[in-house]
């Protein structure tokens, strides 16, 4: 018997006409339609595996079952089948109990709140339905449930399940060293020093980082790094990030006192927003930011109960920025909140794009204009690729604009340790500097700060050494030079092969990577593709992206989590695998994406 009922999966559900997802009202969030397949389940049912495995769900299980029968080990009637997502011309389109085993959640959590109340137990006070709705409304497509897939489908294969391959490939995080990168190792010699300071003793250790590691740990207290920093960091590593701004900046002075380091940029770019974040109603505080968008943005904002003002890239001039779209999206979003700031990410992510710097000049005037803060999101700065193409700072460009921008526009520019050329990812190291901040606001930045007492040690240690590198006088600067050049040319030819083979590709369509470490091509989706995606509550290039994952092992994004005009749909992909492993992989994909045009053509 066939069974149907509504249900979402947040951004991941397909909301027909609509470009995104309507945020759910339900603890299990619920929309469009979905069919239930008697002989199996698939990614619906395994995304609330933990929830139907949860103690509750474990124990109303045993309270249903009949006397004579053993409680089942988990609330599902059958085990896994071979992959989640079957071919339209199988018997089965959807290997999917969701729908009734939803309803069956919600049974057995009835009963066992009247069970609970039966015998005298209060229920728990932290529940979904009493939990923070803002926490609920949190999406972050670079970690969502397609990685949970693909990592199920790791811990199948290291126990012996077949598979159509041998590995999944994960590109869809910018993690460089997951994806084979060699750390560099002047770095990591000044940290193991730091951390093992009796290491200074060892004949193995150049001398210029036995130096640099005495005078960081002079700095610490105590004379080391398991001590806490001051909350803004250790104050001699911000005041080397203040010359290293300088150098870059070509002489225009950066006071260490507006440099707060921080965990990574991530943490710094929350921190500033909590400060924007303010108001009900149509009062609240409205940011723009770019869509496609890097999905931390949205992320924070639900989380903060702010509004996320969408202005769209031009992806037919190679994701350039324009100020008449900026303007058409603070117009509209007037109308219902208080748009307050600005966000831009350049070199973008996950688009590649890098501004010009006569683009950087027209979005300064635009926002001073307009009353608006702005952020700028500079992680990959030192990844740039394309011919013709230049990283400008917005301080660089803000100071050079002169009165009365360079002395009224506000502004907050962001770095970290995780991106460039170290791709120390794990470490969380990072900055931001504020320009212009008011000084009754920066105390408060401070003390939001001091809550959580310091960054990391050993992030500001890598960061101290990213900002700071050896001089052409140290016995390390040749090796340092090498490694560092070796890195960024390997992610200029993989940017280069990645623009080939996906242009060569019938019905897929991608733009220079011009910067970062990430392509976002546009492919093109039959009309049936589009149709059964919809039936089974998917965005299209989820289900795409979904079917790519179960029959070749590659995991990317869909654009669906980024964000993307209307009718249009899109996967980002790290630029990251070693070169033996590209290649074939974008070659494995384009194939992949032939063949599923054919299958729903």
């Amino acid at each position: 018997m066939w069974v149907s009922c509504p249900l979402s999966w947040g951004r991941w559900a397909g909301t027909g006409p609509h470009p995104k997802p309507r945020l759910p009202s339900h603890p299990l969030p619920m929309a469009p339609r979905a069919e239930l397949c008697p002989d199996g389940r698939g990614l619906a049912a395994r995304l609330l595996q933990p929830l139907l495995s949860s103690q509750w769900g474990q124990q109303a299980a045993a309270k249903r079952a009949p006397p004579s029968q053993a409680p089942p080990s988990q609330p599902w009637p059958t085990e896994p089948g071979p992959a989640d997502l079957i071919p339209a011309s199988g018997s089965c389109h959807l290997l999917s109990l969701l729908p009734a085993h939803l309803s069956r959640v919600m049974a057995l959590r009835a009963v066992e709140h009247s069970q609970e109340a039966a015998n005298g137990l209060k229920e728990k006070v932290l529940t979904l339905d009493s939990m923070n709705p803002c926490v609920r409304r949190v999406e972050y497509a670079v970690r969502g449930p397609i990685v949970q897939r693909a990592l199920e489908l790791e811990q199948e294969l290291r126990q012996g399940v077949k598979k159509p391959f041998t590995e999944v490939i994960r590109a869809n995080i910018g993690d460089a060293q997951a994806m084979g990168q060699i750390p560099i190792t002047f770095p990591r010699q000044v940290l193991a020093l730091c951390v093992h300071p009796d290491l200074l003793n060892s004949p193995d250790f150049p001398d210029d980082a036995k130096r640099r590691a005495e005078r960081i740990l002079q700095a610490c207290g105590g004379h080391s790094l398991g001590a806490y920093s001051i909350s803004a960091g250790v104050q001699m590593i911000r005041e080397d990030v203040a010359r290293y701004i300088e150098r870059r900046d070509g002489g225009i002075p950066a006071d260490p006192n507006n440099i707060f380091l921080s965990t990574g940029a991530s943490d710094a770019i929350v921190t500033v927003l909590k400060l924007l974040v303010t108001g009900e109603g149509r009062t609240r505080t409205g940011v723009l930011i770019p869509t496609p968008q890097y999905p931390l943005y949205s992320a924070a904002l639900a989380e903060f109960n702010a509004v996320q003002v969408d202005y769209y890239l031009d992806e037919e001039r190679a994701w350039a920025l324009d100020v008449a779209e900026l303007r058409r999206a603070l117009r509209q979003a007037r109308d219902h909140c208080r748009p307050r700031a600005l966000c831009v990410i350049n070199p973008g992510n996950p688009t590649g794009q890098v501004q010009t710097r006569a683009c950087i000049e027209d979005v300064i005037r635009f926002a001073f204009e307009e009353r608006l803060f702005l952020l700028a999101d500079e992680v990959y700065q030192d990844n740039v690729y394309a011919e013709g193409s230049q990283f400008h700072s917005f301080k660089k460009v803000l100071t050079e604009m002169g009165p009365p921008y360079a002395a009224r526009q506000e502004l907050a520019s962001f770095h970290s340790i995780s991106k460039g050329f170290m791709g120390e990812c794990g470490f969380r190291g990072g900055y931001v500097e504020v320009v212009n901040m008011d000084a009754a606001v920066k105390q408060q930045m401070q003390k939001l700060r001091s809550v959580r007492l310091c960054p990391p040690t050993p992030g500001q240690v890598l960061l101290d050494v990213a900002v700071s590198p050896p001089a052409p006088s140290d016995p390390s600067f040749a090796q340092f030079q090498a490694e560092r050049r070796a890195v960024l040319a390997e992610l200029a030819a993989k940017a280069k092969l990645t623009e080939q083979v996906f242009n060569e590709a019938p019905g897929i369509r991608c733009n220079p990577v011009q910067g970062a470490m990430y392509s976002f091509p546009r492919m093109e989706l039959p009309p049936r593709a589009v149709q059964r995606a919809q039936e089974l509550g998917l965005a299209p290039d989820m289900f795409f992206c979904l079917r790519l994952l179960e029959e070749t092992g590659i995991c990317v994004v869909p654009g669906s989590g980024f964000g993307q005009r209307e009718g249009t749909y899109h996967f980002r992909m790290t630029i990251l695998p070693p070169m033996e492993k590209l290649r074939p992989l974008l070659e494995k994909l384009s194939q992949f994406h032939a063949k599923f045009t054919c299958e729903y053509s």
